[in-house]
């Protein structure tokens, strides 16, 4: 394979830059907070130098997305290796997965509200969907995941339970931390404590899989 020349080594060093200060900016300002001029400023880039890359925002807000979900989908498959599943009981991996996703909404909150916002509300049909079976492709892989302790599984229907349990959790923690949509009327209902709302949610992933055979522990 040949090497990349300095100018294509300068190149993509600067898209880095710049796809980095655009979920920077997002993550502080939102949305509509994160401009042009403010993501040129954090990356060390003239705002002339952005445009002749991208024509605008909305360009440059699609390639962040694509590399998002990518780096998301690449991480997945690293992290839930056949080693760890090894390493898991069913309950242990349900508390994981409950406590590493919480985790990581709690650390990129406002870029994923940002980016959310920002697939949801985009014009182009082709453009959402294509977003959509990149997810998909990583939510399955998160489902086969924990079909790896189908031993342990007991709902009859173990593919539709494993699939369901894991958009139930996702949904519930993308309400309360990501769109951050619940007044503080709701907060006397919700676990005080992210301790508790990850031993909550474990055991409600855990009761639906284990369908028919009692509670499971804690």
């Amino acid at each position: 394979m040949a090497s990349l020349t300095p100018q294509q080594d300068r190149s993509r060093e600067s898209l880095r830059r710049l796809l980095k200060a655009a979920a920077e900016t997002l993550e502080e300002k939102g949305l509509e907070g994160a401009t042009i001029p403010l993501i040129a400023r954090r990356a060390g880039l003239s705002p002339g130098s952005v445009y002749r890359r991208f024509r605008d925002k909305d360009a440059l807000l699609r390639t962040l997305m694509l590399e998002t979900l990518q780096s998301s989908e690449r991480r997945t498959t690293d992290i839930l290796s056949p080693e760890l599943s090894k390493s898991f009981s069913l309950e242990e991996l349900a508390r994981y997965l409950v406590r590493t996703t919480l985790e990581s909404y709690r650390k990129h909150a406002g870029l994923m509200r940002a980016l959310t916002q920002f697939v949801r509300s985009h014009s182009s049909v082709s453009f959402r969907k294509a977003m959509d079976e990149i997810e998909v492709r990583n939510f399955r892989q998160v489902v086969d995941f924990v079909l790896s302790k189908r031993a342990e599984i007991t709902h009859p229907k173990p593919e539709k339970a494993a699939s369901l349990a894991l958009m139930t959790l996702a949904i519930t923690l993308r309400e309360i931390v990501i769109l951050d949509v619940l007044s503080d009327t709701w907060a006397p209902i919700l676990p005080k404590t992210d301790s508790d709302l990850v031993d909550q949610l474990t055991c409600i992933f855990l009761s639906y899989l284990k369908y028919g055979s009692g509670h499971p522990a804690r």
